[in-house]
């Protein structure tokens, strides 16, 4: 229960005291303490649900007398938070969370920006008992002008994932945000590109990179994950254990592929297999010491003969690697002018569009949502469905044909 003292006079004054002449009443004597007169008059006392004696002081006896109450009523409910544990600043909360949380090492970087471009700027310094309903509100507004949805999904996740944690731990009395949601991710239609327009990027890539090309269009393995292939007897199907990671700072370095799912092993076609085997004999796979973060508890720096490599024979590294791209991409469209074609390879193209081609082949040739999740390595399958579902969409819709072929016979 928390209980309202004047500050200023005496609960139990001695009986030679004087009164208090600016206080007192005809009807009321008061008598002045020690603070008289000092800081604010009126003190709500009471003791948290761990027992610790708190004390806060007011101006005003309403303020106070209003406070006791609201302080009586969590104490009984047993919701009461204290108020100093609010003033902690969202920086300390946010770094003992990050502390805690256990992220993969790619997401671990994402956290840290998140925190430092898009959260800290904004709420670093506040208290957290601070932040309110609309505070989210204009944070979103802000952050959605000027970056996408998509990127704005992690920020948003860390932010309110500390929120949360503050008030499981009983630092802000509740959520503040309950109901607010960022931006929908919108997926843009995935247009995939021309068989010819892939046939001319295969024909015309450099030969030190024509087996990586080829088997990116025939299996869908994104970019780290060909970048990190190690070298082995060309088989029928590829494995993938891990990824060649390229950090905003620093070396690459060999680490685990995106999610859990995308552990797994790709079929690929005997066509494919002769490339490799051509690659392997013309461009001997080459042994580079790097470091391998596929197990983040035991890092270990190792001889890696990793299959495709740069001309200088080290890991392919993304700033080198959009210059060959770049070149294979205007090669490509040279020889499909010189051919006759009408069919170009669209402005902007990367490698990563020969999944997104990959992934449509599988789609027209009959492959359930659930298998092309399972060959491109998603997370889950409705990621699958809102990149791709539009092209399930845009194949002829048989189910009129489906049900004849059952029910047709009925007299």
């Amino acid at each position: 229960m928390a209980e309202v003292y004047d500050r200023w006079h005496l609960s139990r004054p001695p009986a030679d005291a004087e009164p208090c002449e600016a206080h007192s009443t005809k009807t009321q004597k008061v008598y002045p303490s020690g603070d008289h007169g000092t800081g604010k008059r009126w003190q709500v006392r009471y003791r948290d649900l761990s027992g610790k004696q708190c004390k806060e002081n007011f101006e005003k006896k309403t303020a106070a007398d209003s406070r006791a109450a609201k302080v009586t009523t969590e104490l009984d409910g047993g919701t009461f938070v204290n108020r100093e544990l609010g003033k902690q600043k969202f920086r300390t909360i946010a770094e003992r969370w990050q502390e805690t949380a256990v992220h993969r090492e790619r997401t671990e970087s994402n956290v840290d920006r998140a925190l430092r471009l898009h959260i800290y700027p904004t709420f670093g310094n506040r208290e957290i008992g601070r932040i309110q309903r609309a505070d989210g509100m204009r944070w979103i507004k802000e952050r959605s002008a000027v970056i996408a949805p998509s990127t704005f999904a992690t920020p948003w996740n860390v932010c309110t994932s500390i929120l949360k944690m503050a008030h499981q731990e009983g630092i802000i009395p509740k959520y503040p945000w309950e109901g607010l949601k960022p931006p929908e991710v919108f997926y843009p239609e995935i247009h995939p590109l021309d068989p010819e327009a892939v046939k001319a990027l295969i024909v015309t890539a450099s030969p030190r990179y024509r087996a990586l090309v080829r088997q990116a269009a025939s299996t869908g393995l994104r970019q780290g994950e060909l970048f990190g292939l190690e070298d082995g007897d060309p088989a029928e199907t590829v494995t993938v254990k891990q990824q060649l990671n390229r950090p905003d700072r620093g070396v690459p370095y060999l680490g685990e592929p995106k999610t859990r799912q995308s552990y797994r092993s790709v079929p690929q076609g005997r066509s494919v297999v002769d490339e490799i085997a051509r690659h392997r004999e013309e461009f001997p796979p080459q042994v580079v010491y790097i470091e391998d973060r596929t197990n983040p508890r035991k890092p270990v720096w190792r001889r890696a003969r990793l299959l495709y490599t740069s001309e200088t024979g080290g890991a392919i590294r993304r700033a080198s690697w959009a210059k060959v791209w770049k070149r294979n991409v205007k090669r490509a469209n040279a020889h499909l002018k010189r051919s006759g074609s009408k069919v170009r390879v669209p402005e902007g193209t990367t490698l990563h569009d020969l999944r997104h081609f990959y992934a449509s082949v599988l789609i027209k040739n009959g492959a359930t949502p659930k298998q092309v999740q399972m060959r491109l390595g998603h997370a889950k399958p409705s990621i699958t469905l809102n990149v791709y579902t539009h092209l399930w969409e845009a194949e002829a819709d048989r189910t009129a044909d489906m049900m004849e072929a059952v029910l047709s016979d009925v007299p």
